[in-house]
């Protein structure tokens, strides 16, 4: 199956420029989801997985999908002042100013084994702070996986301490 197919491109979204990856055409079809679902745990082969952390807001999707299938946790990763108890926060450049991450204090245990997902790697500046946080908290990151990665805007070079796995590529 050809996922590509199912990812439809949104001109100027969400600003001038852009042009932004929707994968709602994939949300919608259940052989494309499980597809996905089954690529994505497949880059893990025989590893071991006890939390499966997922970025607001896109990540949730398969993030807690993948978690089941794993037999794992799911762990969400939201931006500042969205999450109900004591967390801890990674704040990280964007193109045009900073943004926050926060990850509750009891999402991880020490010796945990992370996978880190969302849906897009583009520069590379959420997932970075996402596996701060979890290695803040003790946690190990095993694997950062994606749907997409956008390998022009290389963010994969602030991931060189990971493995970092995507299904498609642009």
């Amino acid at each position: 199956m050809n996922l590509k197919d199912y990812i439809r491109d949104i001109q100027d979204f969400p600003s001038e420029g852009i042009v932004f990856k929707d994968l709602t055409p994939l949300l919608k079809n259940p052989d494309a989801i499980k597809y996905a679902l089954t690529a994505l745990q497949n880059f893990l082969g025989d590893q071991k997985i006890d939390k499966v952390v997922g970025m607001e807001s896109r990540g949730f999707f398969f993030a807690p999908m993948l978690a089941v299938q794993l037999n794992a946790g799911f762990v969400p990763i939201r931006k500042a002042g969205k999450l109900p108890s004591a967390s801890i926060s990674e704040t990280y450049g964007l193109e045009y100013g900073k943004d926050t991450l926060e990850i509750h204090t009891d999402a991880i245990q020490k010796g945990d084994k992370v996978l880190v997902h969302d849906d897009v790697l583009a520069t590379g500046g959420t997932a970075e702070a996402t596996c701060k946080l979890v290695e803040r908290l003790g946690g190990t990151v095993v694997q950062c996986n994606f749907l997409i990665e956008l390998d022009f805007l290389k963010g994969r070079t602030k991931l060189n301490a990971f493995d970092v796995q995507s299904i498609m590529h642009y």
